[in-house]
């Protein structure tokens, strides 16, 4: 599988104090990562420094074989933050928000296709009949479906969510686990997915990134558990964390 991002010895300092150390790791076409630590250990500094967000103090960072500081096909990725910045004020409805995720796309696509793409994205979510609705009206847990369907409409070959279901109920949030393995499995869309929950993105996740400041773990998710570092790290409790892993 084509490689789609490539870390290497990875350092980001953050007011001053140290936040990601020596880190290194690839995403290929495909993965579904998890990208999991404590609170505090990096995780959304270095999800701001893939989008270059963030400066880094040293290290590479290359998106689809290129150099983050020449990247810029952009629209081949999509990124659900886990606080979003949208307008309050700006009168969109539900639809208008979903296709403004088709801006700045370079090919041109048909209007009628996409709103029926985006209707059923909204269907998947449980939000069709919000359709016509004010964004700004929504619950936090409604927009932040709104917004998955806003990244997922462009169809991107990479999308990086970070602690995306905070504010789901346990039944939204299996639409909207349903709804990520999809496009996974069908379009190949490359997933990593920042929580602190390990036995959660373990039903789903295939491959795992521990990070405390450093890469504790890299691998596959079933070999978290019995990973000789990870037993060290975690103690006893190391292999029930791998427990919810599902055979792929």
């Amino acid at each position: 599988m084509p490689v789609i991002v490539e870390v290497k010895n990875l350092d980001i300092v953050y007011n001053s104090r140290p936040v990601v150390r020596d880190v290194s790791f690839s995403v290929s076409a495909g993965d579904y990562i998890g990208l999991v630590g404590p609170n505090g250990a990096g995780k959304t500094s270095l999800v701001k420094a893939l989008f270059n967000l963030l400066p880094v103090r040293r290290g590479e960072i290359k998106l689809f074989g290129q150099s983050l500081n020449t990247f810029k096909q952009w629209e081949r990725l999509a990124y659900l933050p886990q606080k979003h910045q949208y307008n309050r004020l700006f009168p969109a409805s539900v639809l208008e928000v979903v296709l403004s995720g088709l801006a700045g796309r370079r090919r041109r696509y048909d209007k009628t296709s996409a709103k029926m793409a985006a209707l059923s994205l909204l269907e998947e979510l449980a939000m069709a009949d919000k359709a016509d609705k004010l964004f700004s009206r929504l619950s936090g847990g409604q927009q932040q479906r709104v917004l998955l369907a806003r990244a997922l409409i462009r169809k991107p070959e990479l999308l990086i969510l970070d602690e995306p279901t905070t504010a789901l109920d346990p039944m939204v949030r299996e639409k909207f686990f349903t709804l990520l393995a999809k496009a996974n499995q069908e379009q190949g869309t490359a997933i990593i997915m920042v929580t602190h929950d390990t036995a959660d993105i373990g039903r789903y996740a295939r491959l795992l990134l521990y990070l405390d400041e450093g890469l504790v773990f890299a691998g596959p998710f079933a070999d978290f558990g019995h990973s000789e570092k990870m037993k060290k790290y975690f103690g006893d409790f190391a292999q029930p964390l791998s427990s919810h892993q599902p055979d792929h």
